[in-house]
């Protein structure tokens, strides 16, 4: 069997991917994902965003072009937003004890503008698309 999918199942496909080496790895030996993957990730944060902003992008383009609204897009966070939710939740204690120190920092609006400027544009575009 050959896979000959669209730009979009191919998203998906490494997702896909990816999700389940890590669960498997996971499962197998927690360590070896901090210390082998989220340690070396994590530890170029600016690389890291650079990266993820021009995949955020690229797949933003290929989701839009496919004919998938910022609607629905919207839609299917909501969706993961609650499953992550549900997996953070256990760790409440610890997510509010981190927000408490994030916010008593006021660095946080000079480290997150672009993240905000990015959210903003992407609300913005949203409620146009909904009451436009």
């Amino acid at each position: 069997m050959v896979f000959t999918g669209s730009a979009i199942e191919y998203m998906a496909l490494i997702f896909l991917a990816v999700a389940t080496l890590k669960m498997i790895v996971i499962l197998i030996s927690p360590k070896a994902w901090l210390n082998g993957v989220v340690k070396k990730i994590w530890g170029k944060p600016v690389l890291m965003m650079i990266v993820c902003l021009i995949l955020a992008g690229i797949s933003l383009y290929y989701l839009t072009v496919a004919g998938i609204t910022i609607v629905e897009i919207f839609a299917v966070m909501l969706l993961f937003t609650l499953l992550i939710a549900v997996g953070v939740a256990v760790y409440a204690k610890e997510i509010v004890g981190l927000a408490g120190k994030l916010l008593a920092n006021r660095n946080i609006l000079k480290k997150s503008w672009l993240y905000i400027i990015i959210w903003i544009a992407l609300i913005v575009w949203g409620f146009y698309a909904l009451f436009a």
